[in-house]
């Protein structure tokens, strides 16, 4: 299975506190997968997808000394084992999987939290998606939380592909999904308006997230969109990791 790879050689798995959505501040072991289905232009993991030779673009494009990554430094190849092995090493019994799209990957997934639990049943199991695969049944049958987040016109995909019905109706029938929307404007909320009502969301499953890889830009957009939540009835998600550590990965 491929898995992200640090600087350092070392496969992206690392133990801080969860940074989004409605378990921010709970200690957990991440793990973070290589590859996905979508491109988002604001993306602030494009090292799991961006790699030289592809073709989307990425709004740091323009911004000097930024280019596509290589695929070889960016991606690990591992067995279900292996990553087992490496979460279990950090003394904590929180897994959130996260990515790129962790679903893309959803069987080799499956044997990693089979593992993980074989040893230990007591394990929790987050796990973050776009929300455009449906999971098997052996993997729902594992995952105690989906933290799902639709991608927006924001994002830059095209519609036919980060809206999937099929998945979308699966996660909105789910008692274990919440959904996460990452909003740059305000008008990025009739988007969200439409979804719930399409889904039949109620408002307290829905967590609205300022975009942003820096304090400065978060800080511009929380209060707006803090208000947005108290007015709709949303909850609302800072970055935490962001607030606390800027924008280094493993943190």
């Amino acid at each position: 299975m491929k898995i992200a790879q640090l600087s350092t050689g070392h496969p992206e798995i690392f133990h801080t506190l969860q940074g989004e959505g409605i378990s921010t501040g709970v200690p957990a072991v991440f793990v973070r997968a290589s590859q996905c289905n979508l491109h988002c232009l604001w993306c602030d993991t494009d090292y799991t997808w961006n790699w030289t030779g592809t073709p989307w673009p990425h709004e740091k494009d323009s911004e000097a000394g930024y280019q596509k990554f290589n695929r070889q430094q960016s991606q690990l190849e591992m067995t279900p084992t292996d990553v087992a092995g490496a979460i279990r090493e950090h003394d904590c019994r929180r897994l959130v999987v996260t990515g790129g799209e962790p679903l893309v990957q959803q069987k080799e997934f499956t044997d990693v939290l089979k593992i993980l639990r074989g040893w230990d049943p007591e394990w929790t199991f987050e796990l973050e998606t776009n929300g455009t695969i449906r999971p098997h049944e052996a993997l729902d049958d594992l995952v105690n939380q989906y933290n799902v987040s639709p991608k927006l016109t924001n994002s830059g995909n095209p519609t036919r592909l980060r809206l999937v019905e099929e998945a979308l109706a699966f996660f909105a029938a789910s008692s274990k999904a919440w959904f996460k929307f990452v909003v740059s404007a305000a008008s990025d909320l009739a988007e969200i308006t439409a979804l719930q009502d399409q889904l039949d969301l109620a408002p307290d499953r829905i967590v609205l997230m300022p975009e942003g890889r820096d304090a400065t830009t978060l800080r511009t957009r929380r209060q707006w969109l803090a208000d947005r939540c108290i007015e709709k009835g949303y909850r609302y998600s800072d970055r935490l990791h962001i607030q606390l550590w800027g924008n280094e990965r493993g943190r």
